[in-house]
C-alpha cells in the first residue's frame, strides 16, 4: 500500500513505511478550509506535492487503522494517481489519500486569506495549536519538495507571522480589532 501525505504526513508519519517518494497528485489544491487542527486536500485544478510512503504489506492493517484515527473529523479516503519527482527511479502509480470533502460537518469552505489566517491563528486543539502545524508544513514542503509553489500555503504562512508578531495586514485596525471576526469585511 502506498499512501500519500501532503499535510502533516510530510513530517510527521509516525509509522512503518519501507520507502518514501517526493511527487504530487493533479486534480487537487491544499486548502485550509477545513474546521479543524487538520487541513488537508481539496479536489481542484492544480497539483499538491507531498510524499507517498509505501508501507509493508504485513503493516498495513496497522497503518490502515492509525491513519483512519489520525484523519478522522470528516476525511475521506480515496485512490489518486501519484507523478513521482524522478521517473527515471519511479513510473507514476497510485496512492491512498485522506481529504476533506464539502459535505463533511467540520467543512469551513471558501474565506478570505485573511479570515483563514485568523482562524489559524487562534485555533488550539487536542493536536496543539493550527500556527504551529502551518508553520511545519510550510517549513517542510520548502525543504523537501522546493518544487511546490504552493501560494496558498505560503500566504498564510505570511499573514499568520504577521499576527504572531502582534501586527496586521491591515493598517487602520490594531491586533485585537483585527483578530475579532465580527470586524472582518468579507
Amino acid at each position: 500500500m502506498w499512501v500519500f501525505g501532503y499535510g502533516s504526513l510530510i513530517w510527521k508519519v509516525n509509522f512503518p513505511y519501507q520507502q518514501k517518494v517526493a511527487g504530487y497528485i493533479d486534480g487537487y489544491a491544499r486548502r485550509f478550509w477545513q474546521g479543524s487542527t487538520d487541513h488537508r486536500g481539496h479536489p481542484g485544478k492544480e497539483q499538491v506535492w507531498g510524499i507517498a510512503y509505501q508501507v509493508a504489506e504485513q503493516d498495513v492493517p496497522r497503518v490502515r487503522e492509525y491513519l483512519d484515527f489520525r484523519e478522522k473529523g470528516g476525511y475521506t479516503i480515496t485512490s489518486v494517481t501519484f507523478h513521482p519527482r524522478d521517473t527515471r527511479v519511479h513510473q507514476p502509480f497510485d496512492v491512498s489519500i485522506y481529504i476533506a470533502t464539502p459535505d463533511n460537518k467540520n467543512f469551513l469552505g471558501p474565506a478570505s486569506m485573511e479570515d483563514i489566517a485568523r482562524q489559524i491563528f487562534l485555533s488550539v486543539g487536542p493536536s496543539g495549536k493550527n500556527i504551529e502545524y502551518l508553520l511545519n508544513l510550510a517549513e517542510a514542503v520548502r525543504a523537501l519538495l522546493p518544487e511546490a509553489m504552493d501560494q496558498h500555503l505560503f500566504e498564510l504562512e505570511k499573514l499568520v507571522r504577521l499576527l504572531n508578531e502582534g501586527k496586521t495586514p491591515d493598517e487602520n485596525k490594531n491586533i485585537e480589532e483585527y483578530l475579532s471576526f465580527n470586524s472582518s469585511s468579507s
